[in-house]
């Protein structure tokens, strides 16, 4: 199935009467199918990934007055939760409407790729690298609602737009196109700080720009802060917002500090970029190696690719400076990347026709495999909704704490939550122990002193480095003055459900 939506993809009537068409119709219609086609699995599942459920709950509680940082702590920006807030003003499943604006971005943000890949690449190479894309977001579980989802599309716009800049000497609208541009990367910035490294990439490119146009050093240094304010605009206007409801502390603790407090676990680390090392060899054949045999198409391609590698050397430089290298993070590296390999896609001789192949194939079966082991680990959406069911019976109008499990419990059981600290890796790993701006086992012992109806715990797999002090308070408090009434199984994962005692 996925192999025809390529051929789909590929043989999109060419004819010049029908480029319109083919850009404004058929193109993304083929893409939408193909992004449905391989995510249609995960669709609908409350419980599908662990940092998505966490957004819509935090989104949730936004609708409901709550204050993310204050109320709810995370190190995420809040541009993240504001798009997660937004799913609660439509009037349909909260899961369904992130999901589906998951996929309509991912769409949008291949539209972008083939256009930039027109550049360096023929039509057909162009189209295949916005499948590549759509491919390998699966692959990589950044399918459905992980923020690359989301700011990719920001990026991609301003990298095109930087990359038409580059390639224009003398344009009286740099200074615009360039504001517009940096002001894409803020926006993005407000999903996830780590473009902040691509938007570096990006404004270093407008700057040799203005320099080969021979702009004066003053016109150049008020233009560069003009570029970096713009950029910069998004976030500071949060935090003036937090700083105005008396709430700055909180905010630069979470966005700003809270991240150097964070400790790796640097054997799992290894064995995380080790894995997407290999994973990511197609595309370091189809960009390093098929270019050497099939060359560029079109006079100005070697002009555009420059800037675009330049993009991609910064979104790579991103990824690297952020441990521990988790799958999704390989996100925002997929735009560029995929770009790049458009020549190689695009190829009709023989002898550089496989790199192509063995992209689009390996994507192809990732595709398939990762949406399909990721229901399989989490579960379905009737278990889920039996473990809901489980918890509410229990509340007796006191709040659910979960310390390891699926934040989406909260959501669903409408519970309160007793703790800022509702994603469970902040209390019960030791990873983020000295990152949260407090003494996670004192949080811990005040939870369980406020004695909440029905507690948590997993019962299969724990956190590559537990926080063994908070979890040995937790068995004490547990074996004290709660009795587990119910086990639950999500998938390949179970679960102990404890109550207070009589």
């Amino acid at each position: 199935m996925i192999a025809a939506a390529g051929r789909l993809v590929a043989r999109i009537p060419r004819r010049q009467g029908q480029r319109a068409l083919t850009s404004a119709i058929a193109l993304p219609a083929a893409y939408l199918a193909i992004a449905l086609l391989v995510r249609l699995i995960m669709i609908g599942k409350p419980a599908v990934q662990v940092d998505e459920q966490f957004y819509l709950l935090v989104g949730q509680r936004m609708a409901e007055g709550a204050l993310p940082y204050v109320d709810l702590w995370d190190r995420k920006p809040y541009g993240l939760f504001l798009i997660y807030r937004g799913m609660f003003a439509l009037p349909f499943d909260p899961v369904l409407a992130y999901q589906t604006a998951g996929i309509v971005c991912s769409v949008a943000t291949a539209m972008v790729i083939a256009r930039m890949a027109r550049m360096i690449a023929p039509e057909r190479g162009a189209m295949l690298a916005g499948l590549a894309y759509l491919l390998y977001q699966p692959t990589f579980n950044v399918a459905l609602g992980q923020s690359p989802v989301f700011y990719n599309l920001p990026v991609a716009l301003a990298a095109l737009a930087v990359v038409h800049a580059s390639l224009r000497a003398g344009d009286e609208r740099l200074t615009a196109n360039g504001c517009g541009a940096m002001l894409l990367l803020g926006l993005a910035m407000q999903i996830k700080y780590t473009a902040m490294f691509e938007g570096i990439g990006l404004g270093l490119l407008l700057l040799a720009r203005a320099l080969a146009d021979g702009w004066r050093p003053e016109r150049l240094v008020g233009t560069s802060l003009l570029w970096i304010g713009m950029a910069l605009a998004p976030t500071f206007a949060v935090l003036a917002g937090y700083a105005l409801a008396g709430h700055a502390e909180a905010f630069v603790q979470a966005n700003f500090l809270s991240i150097f407090g964070r400790r790796n676990d640097w054997a799992d680390a290894g064995a995380q970029i080790s894995k997407e090392t290999l994973a990511m060899m197609p595309f370091a054949l189809a960009i390093l190696l098929a270019p050497r045999r099939i060359g560029l198409s079109g006079g100005n391609a070697p002009l555009a690719l420059r800037p675009l590698r330049v993009w991609a050397l910064f979104s790579l430089g991103g990824f690297l400076m952020v441990p521990p290298w988790y799958d999704h993070y390989l996100g925002p590296l997929l735009v560029p990347l995929s770009v790049l390999a458009a020549p190689a896609l695009g190829h009709a001789r023989p002898g550089g026709r496989w790199y192509g192949r063995l992209l689009l194939g390996l994507g192809a079966i990732g595709a398939a495999l990762a949406p399909a082991f990721q229901v399989r680990e989490r579960g379905t959406a009737a278990e889920f909704a039996d473990a809901t069911a489980l918890v509410r019976a229990e509340l007796h109008g006191r709040c659910l704490y979960i310390y390891e499990g699926d934040t989406a419990l909260y959501r669903t059981s409408e519970a309160c939550i007793p703790t800022r600290f509702a994603f469970p890796s902040h209390l019960d790993a030791m990873n983020e122990a000295g990152a949260l701006g407090t003494d996670p086992v004192a949080e811990v012992r005040r939870i369980m002193a406020s004695h909440p109806g029905v507690v948590v715990m997993a019962e299969s797999g724990r956190p590559n480095l537990p926080n063994l002090a908070t979890r040995a308070l937790m068995h004490q408090a547990l074996t004290r003055g709660y009795e587990r009434y119910a086990g639950v199984t999500l998938g390949t994962r179970k679960f102990g459900l404890y109550r207070l005692k009589d």
